[in-house]
């Protein structure tokens, strides 16, 4: 397993200062864009939200690393970035949620162990993917006597039963994220209070548009043409396409569709980013541009880093994220206490498992309003399901930024979210 350690001097015996493990997602993602986007103490810099310039790339010093506040440990995934099996070991070996787990538990376990660091306070942090393993990996740490202080999750999706398109859920917690893009396109009208919009369309979403999905077929001509008007006034959408779409509408037409008559898309990662197709008139998009936007300048710079900075090579290629890996992903799940596995992930229940057994430790949800991968309303509704008693859901905090999933590409957003972070450790090592 592949990492990159930035580590503090202390003197002899000095235990007090934590160390953080960072990690992307995919799965099968390594951990480049955490490392030179967010906390690593270099960073590179983009024109986020349009697509970034051709090389060379500005890498500058990081002012809102969390070096200040911990020690950083930024690990890859089996088969990505530099990290790789060993001997005759396959890759499917390491390829499903639950193996996956496990070698991200050995991994820290190794390096907990090695640098004599088992009596520090101990954090990790994922982002997209990585917050389903962290859920995973907070019980199976505490499981091998490892006791967290504080997970932190990034654009987060613990659940991905409830986010199948097979269940109506899914287009209940897209709606926010369809709305406050619309607003940002000006495709609806500006609100004078985002957040109080944001909540309006939260509870019209559980409430009477929940209620008009569940009738399906058996909703009123009256109360779907409502309902396709209230919806269109949320999204931007005509009403005749809310119509003829049953009233539901997954994300790859939505990117699709509001900005048709501009020939442009949005981003999936971050719906501030806009593309231009070759056929208009298609049903999806081509690519992601705020995924191409952004891709080259992050792989340049980790390679300039590790080289110049670090004096690190290596013959392997490295691979931003493995081939294939996502493909022959196994999505099986065994949550604590089931007799059988699930056949999709949900490792909420491990996380609410891990909170129940140590009530001392915090979590934090970092959220970008732009966000199309991991909208940030089924991450509430994620974290709302882990049957939490009320004398530990204060120990679950939410923020949200200006941003897309990748909060970092929004400079602004990232200071305040430094800000946050920070504040978050202080009151998780006051916790202990």
């Amino acid at each position: 397993m592949f990492y990159v350690a930035y580590v503090a001097d202390r003197a002899k015996g000095e235990a007090d200062r934590p160390v953080t493990f960072l990690y992307n997602g995919g799965p099968g993602s390594a951990s480049l864009f955490v490392h030179m986007g967010l906390f690593g103490p270099v960073h590179v810099m983009t024109d986020s939200p349009n697509a970034t310039h051709a090389a060379p790339f500005s890498i500058t010093d990081n002012p809102n690393s969390l070096l200040d506040k911990s020690d950083l440990v930024f690990l890859d995934a089996i088969g990505a970035g530099y990290s790789r099996p060993l001997g005759d070991t396959k890759g499917s070996a390491f390829y499903g949620v639950d193996q996956d787990i496990d070698a991200f538990a050995r991994g820290i376990q190794r390096y907990i162990t090695i640098n004599h660091r088992w009596n520090s306070p101990k954090f990790i942090f994922g982002e997209s993917y990585g917050t389903t393993r962290s859920a995973g990996l907070a019980y199976a740490l505490q499981e091998r006597g490892m006791q967290l202080n504080g997970v932190l999750i990034l654009s987060s999706i613990l659940n991905y039963g409830v986010r199948d398109a097979g269940f109506d859920n899914v287009y209940v917690t897209y709606l926010p994220s369809y709305a406050v893009t619309a607003v940002y396109h000006k495709k609806t009208p500006a609100p004078a209070d985002l957040g109080a919009y944001l909540q309006e369309v939260r509870d019209w979403a559980t409430g009477p548009y929940r209620v008009a999905l569940a009738k399906g077929s058996n909703i009123t001509d009256a109360e779907l043409d409502a309902v396709a008007r209230k919806l269109s006034g949320y999204t931007g959408l005509s009403v005749d396409f809310l119509k003829r779409a049953n009233l539901r509408v997954d994300l790859a037409r939505f990117r699709k569709e509001l900005l048709r008559d501009e020939r442009r898309t949005l981003g999936r990662y971050d719906s501030r980013f806009t593309g231009i197709d070759a056929d208009a008139a298609g049903e999806n998009a081509e690519y992601d541009p705020s995924d191409t936007g952004i891709h080259g300048a992050y792989v340049a710079a980790l390679h300039e880093h590790l080289e110049k900075d670090l004096g690190y090579t290596s013959d392997l290629n490295y691979w931003p994220s493995g081939p294939n890996i996502n493909r022959a992903w196994d999505w099986k799940h065994k949550a604590p206490g089931a007799q059988f596995a699930s056949q999709v992930a949900d490792t909420a229940q491990d996380l609410g498992l891990a909170m129940r057994q140590n009530p001392h430790m915090l979590v934090y949800s970092l959220n970008g309003l732009y966000d199309m991968a991991t909208p940030f309303f089924g991450t509430e509704y994620d974290l709302a399901h882990m049957q939490l008693d009320p004398t530990l859901r204060k120990n679950v905090r939410f923020a949200y930024y200006p941003s897309g999933h990748m909060v970092y590409l929004n400079q602004d957003a990232l200071k305040q979210l430094k800000t946050d972070v920070a504040r978050f450790y202080d009151d998780a090592m006051a916790a202990r």
